[in-house]
């Protein structure tokens, strides 16, 4: 009886969870979905996502809400935590046919009250341009098939620009496009513009400017999902051979490479200051790499399947001088540190830089992210200061983390075999299973890469021109959805001329590619909670709540401790059962 009760007790769904903060609430009457609740089998095998963007207008109220279900894709008022959802009134709702929606992504830069720019990546390969607002379809890219057939697997807007995007599909290549121009009658022709281990870039060869600008093959099998860092400089790309690959975007270099512990990765982050990556995959671990250090630094396992999602939570990660006076503050006190704009991350970093200072005081850091996997389990982690600096004393205890007795690697190991140009390799792993901080350089710091670098370097070959990428300054920029694909194909392209290495995963598993799991620390969650009936597939962090969802089409409000208006709510949902909309094909 006891084995049933405990049985009984893991597969119950939670309702809240409370954390060192307080107590994260779910709130039925901010979940969203379809109007028409269907089963879930007719729901496809494409991934729920959700995208968001805020219209600054001056009501308030300028949060919008972009989710797929199956062929569908609706466009709401999300109202958060402040009012029921009417589910009767989306703002556009669409159906397509032959093709399903995958992903989708906002251009913040453009958004107004009037008009938003959200592009959506297709089953079959299109990326269409559409203005949910206008209820306009402006553009189809790849709308003959004749640049990619695969599945488009993530889309995004290039951070800084109003016209380019990045799109990349399950055929492990990845296009770079111009809202402005045409696609062409014709396959494009392609000329190798760069070349390195496992990858290779080229420019569409063309006497008049044409998309695709660019095209990247990447590794082998699927390209699962790629991240920009908070500066924009950087791109983390997470593929079916299980690596992350690091790319300086605007100099299109290698900077460095991680390999999962087995399978394929599905997903990747970036920390606020953009020292860290987080990834997620078929290993069933989420793992954290070092961006200055090009290393492996922790990894955590508490879910029972692949992860879907990962991402940091930029509001309760905290950054705090150990000064007495300056502890008897709350976290709140430093969240507006650790917003999406440039100003408060080039803030947060300078913090974080004191801990690397012989002059200034100790700093406590911890760092707060989430994953979600297939599973159905949300979990949250704390990277805290006793894995980032090992030979530091501890200035506050902020929460448990289990670290297992290493070994040191092989001598004569070095770091990983890429490093950023003019730096050695780093030393190996030491055996407090952390790595010292000293050496980490940031993303962001000055100097480190000429902002220019577009239009010297690929501007140079793709006609992109510099006055495209502008400087961000949002006082609120959501976390963007992350896009998750388990096809695995191979190219047909026969121009892919990347230098393909057959790893031999046994080779890689004790290296710095892939240190053994005794080797690095190992997490263990904060809370891991049971939070859905089918798998998830969306985690983002904002500022009065965290929102999820589940391949069942339920996007669902967890409520922050203290952000949850007093007054009842009304569940009722008004509404909900008010018959079929009219369709827009």
């Amino acid at each position: 009886m006891a084995t049933e009760g405990g049985g009984k007790e893991m597969n119950e769904i939670k309702t809240q969870f409370t954390t060192r903060e307080g107590l994260y609430k779910l709130l039925p009457h901010s979940e969203y979905s379809r109007p028409n609740r269907v089963p879930f089998n007719s729901q496809g095998s494409n991934p729920v996502r959700v995208s968001f963007v805020n219209l600054n207008d001056q009501s308030g109220n300028g949060d919008r809400l972009c989710f797929n279900v199956g062929r569908e894709l609706y466009f709401y008022i999300y109202k958060g935590v402040r009012k029921a959802a009417d589910l009767s009134k989306p703002i556009d709702k669409r159906i397509y046919k032959g093709t399903q929606p995958t992903c989708h992504d906002f251009n913040h830069l453009t958004a107004t009250a009037e008009s938003v720019s959200l592009l959506v990546g297709f089953s079959a390969g299109q990326v269409q341009l559409i203005d949910p607002i206008k209820k306009e379809t402006s553009k189809l890219f790849n709308e003959e098939r004749l640049i990619d057939k695969s599945r488009v697997t993530c889309v995004k807007w290039v951070p800084g620009s109003e016209s380019l995007f990045l799109v990349a599909h399950s055929s492990g290549n990845m296009y770079l496009y111009n809202v402005e121009h045409a696609c062409g009658t014709t396959a494009p022709h392609y000329q190798l513009l760069k070349q390195g281990e496992s990858f290779a870039v080229h420019t569409c060869k063309s006497k008049s400017t044409r998309n695709p600008l660019l095209k990247w093959t990447v590794g082998e099998g699927a390209l699962n999902e790629f991240a920009f860092s908070p500066d924009g400089k950087f791109l983390a790309c997470v593929s079916q051979d299980g690596f992350l690959r690091v790319f300086n975007f605007d100099s299109v270099e290698l900077h460095g490479t991680m390999k999962s512990y087995f399978g394929g990765l599905l997903c990747a982050c970036w920390s606020p200051d953009g020292k860290y990556v987080v990834t997620g995959g078929e290993d069933d671990l989420v793992t954290v790499w070092s961006f200055g250090d090009c290393r492996v630094i922790a990894r955590g396992h508490g879910h029972k399947s692949w992860v879907s999602v990962v991402a940091f939570d930029p509001y309760t990660t905290s950054v705090e001088e150990s000064d007495p006076m300056e502890l008897s503050g709350s976290d709140e006190d430093f969240q507006d540190l650790l917003h999406f704009g440039r100003d408060r991350a080039n803030s947060t970093q300078s913090r974080l830089s004191k801990r690397n200072s012989t002059e200034s005081r100790p700093v406590s850091v911890t760092y707060r992210f989430g994953s979600v996997g297939q599973d159905t389990q949300l979990c949250l982690w704390d990277l805290t200061e006793d894995i980032l600096f090992p030979h530091q004393p501890l200035s506050r205890a902020r929460t448990h983390t289990n670290v297992m007795n290493a070994t040191s690697p092989p001598a004569g190991s070095t770091g990983n075999s890429v490093t950023t140009p003019g730096n050695s390799a780093p030393p190996p792993l030491p055996r407090s299973n952390s790595l010292p901080h000293s050496a980490v350089s940031s993303t962001g710091s000055k100097g480190s890469i000429a902002d220019g670098a577009i239009a010297s370097g690929v501007s140079k070959f793709a006609t992109l021109s510099l006055h495209d990428r502008k400087d961000r300054h949002h006082e609120k920029d959501h976390k963007r959805n992350h896009s998750m694909g388990h096809i695995s194909s191979k190219s047909s392209d026969k121009l892919n001329l990347v230098t393909k290495t057959k790893t031999d995963p046994a080779k890689t598993l004790g290296t710095p590619l892939c240190p053994r799991m005794e080797d690095v620390p190992l997490l263990e969650p904060l809370i891991c909670k049971k939070i859905a009936h089918e798998r998830l597939t969306v985690l983002i962090f904002l500022e009065d709540c965290i929102v999820t969802a589940c391949q069942e089409g339920f996007i669902c409000t967890w409520g922050r401790p203290g952000k949850v208006p007093a007054a009842p709510f009304c569940c009722s949902q008004e509404g909900r059962a008010q018959g079929p909309l009219q369709d827009q094909d």
